[in-house]
């Protein structure tokens, strides 16, 4: 969705005329339904003006396309400023500008990183020219119309921090990579940046540009399918055993047969190790080599990154990996049947509403019924840890009737931790009062429990016993 659509000379004028940040402020509300903090309001009208600067010269054509507050298909993230037009050779041409009001930062040692005041203190902020970058590689990997249509249409992402003069910091080798992907002009350097855009973007027809890439279908590439595809079917870990390759299949078949008008939800439930996860980055690499846009979603962001981490092996593969591991709050104001399937792993985690907050959205169930045909929930109520915790088979079973959706429940039996001993599992139910279970004593069971009073000693313990790396320090969430 672009919130301010225009040419050259009609933004020129709109930016004269000194109301450019009302005129965006009001198709903003429009566009999402809510306003945005004064100090972006006055972030518009200050850096537009530095923009339109660099546009207001007769060697720049008056019909290129100028996009202000390009907000990103199924993402938080919004592109500054998109500029379009045609090459000498009738290619279609889009440069993303990401504009920072900066004036000074420091160099970080983490990747992409710098600190910088914003909101009157210091912060970690991501490198402007990373920012543009990653928005670049995830049109290039969801956005037909930029890696599919005939031709495509070309991207050229690049950083204008119009207040910031050059100090060897944000210029420095630290960012190379990033620089050279997405140039960065700095304060005084209006001229250079013109002469950018004249180099990739000699011609006009800009809105027709602007156009296709708003209307592009977002569906992953081909490329970016098979990558998932195969670094799934070449890790043994990855392997479906017994009853995980029925509940695949029934999944897969569930996303295959779910339309519009007849849409499906599955439940599929399983305690810890039964192999819940597994399934889903599967069913995730299956669908998208069938073509059926689908997504991740985990309301707890330890386990997408670890899958992003494991499965990309470039940052360029991270960057577009990312977008089809994701958080719930993604689909808050997403448009009705947005994603084929969506994959929701610890569905138990779901909480009622979104946002930092805890209020946004109509019902995070909801939500994601809405933005998918077919919404594939995996669940552990005995892993619930909250009282926000609002995901289970009776919530999700009610709302999937109400939304008309076919449901079908599935339950994985075999655990594969704990040398397989469900019998293990089945004692620490009773032990803990969670259900009553046969195994009341551990008879039988071939594992040692033992209980510490002190942790260091519990943590040499499993180290003594550790072989080829196997051995665990177990805790509710993954820190290191």
């Amino acid at each position: 969705m672009i919130v301010y659509r225009s040419e050259k000379n009609a933004f020129l004028r709109d930016v004269r005329r000194g109301d450019i940040d009302e005129v965006i402020l009001e198709q903003f509300k429009a566009a999402t339904g809510h306003s945005v903090a004064k100090a972006e309001q006055r972030s518009w009208g200050n850096s537009l003006q530095h923009v339109a600067n660099v546009l207001d010269d007769s060697a720049v054509p008056d019909d290129l396309g100028i996009a202000v507050e390009f907000l990103l298909p199924l993402s938080l993230k919004r592109i500054d400023v998109t500029i379009a037009g045609h090459t000498d050779t009738g290619e279609r041409r889009a440069i993303i500008i990401e504009l920072k009001q900066w004036e000074t930062a420091r160099a970080s040692p983490r990747d992409a990183i710098v600190l910088t005041h914003v909101g009157g203190r210091e912060r970690p902020e991501v490198h402007p020219s990373y920012q543009a970058w990653s928005y670049a590689a995830f049109l290039r990997g969801f956005n037909e119309a930029v890696y599919e249509e005939s031709p495509g249409i070309g991207l050229q992402p690049c950083a204008f921090l119009h207040n910031y003069k050059r100090d060897s910091v944000i210029d420095s080798t630290h960012y190379e990579a990033y620089l050279r992907e997405a140039p960065l002009f700095a304060k005084g350097e209006g001229d250079q940046l013109r002469d950018f855009i004249r180099r990739h973007i000699p011609r006009g027809r800009g809105n027709e540009v602007l156009v296709a890439l708003e209307n592009g279908r977002i569906r992953p590439s081909r490329a970016l399918a098979d990558a998932v595809t195969g670094i799934v079917q070449g890790r043994p870990e990855f392997i479906l055993l017994d009853d995980q390759k029925e509940v695949f299949e029934a999944c897969l078949e569930a996303a295959r047969t779910a339309s519009l008008g007849a849409p499906r939800v599955v439940i599929v439930e399983g305690g810890p190790g039964t192999g819940k996860s597994v399934i889903a980055v599967h069913l995730l690499a299956a669908l998208l080599a069938k073509k059926i846009f689908a997504m991740y979603v985990s309301k707890n962001a330890a386990p997408r990154h670890v899958f992003v981490e494991q499965l990309g092996r470039l940052k360029q593969d991270k960057i577009k990996l990312a977008g089809l591991f994701t958080g719930p709050d993604r689909f808050l104001d997403a448009p009705a049947n947005a994603v084929g399937t969506l994959i929701v792993d610890e569905a138990h985690r779901l909480t009622e509403k979104g946002g930092f907050f805890g209020n946004k959205g109509e019902h995070s169930i909801q939500d994601l019924l809405r933005a998918a045909p077919c919404s594939i929930f995996f669940l552990d109520e005995s892993q619930q840890v909250t009282w926000k915790d609002i995901g289970s088979r009776a919530v999700i079973s009610r709302l999937a009737a109400e939304h008309g959706a076919r449901l079908e429940v599935l339950q994985l039996a075999s655990q594969f931790r704990c040398a397989g001993s469900d019998g293990y599992l089945a004692w620490i139910d009773e032990v803990l009062e969670i259900r009553p279970t046969a195994h009341q004593t551990l008879a039988g069971i071939p594992l040692d429990f033992r209980v510490f009073d002190d942790v260091g000693a519990m943590h040499e313990a499993i180290e003594a016993r550790n072989t080829r790396n196997k051995a665990r320090m177990v805790a509710g969430y993954c820190w290191p």
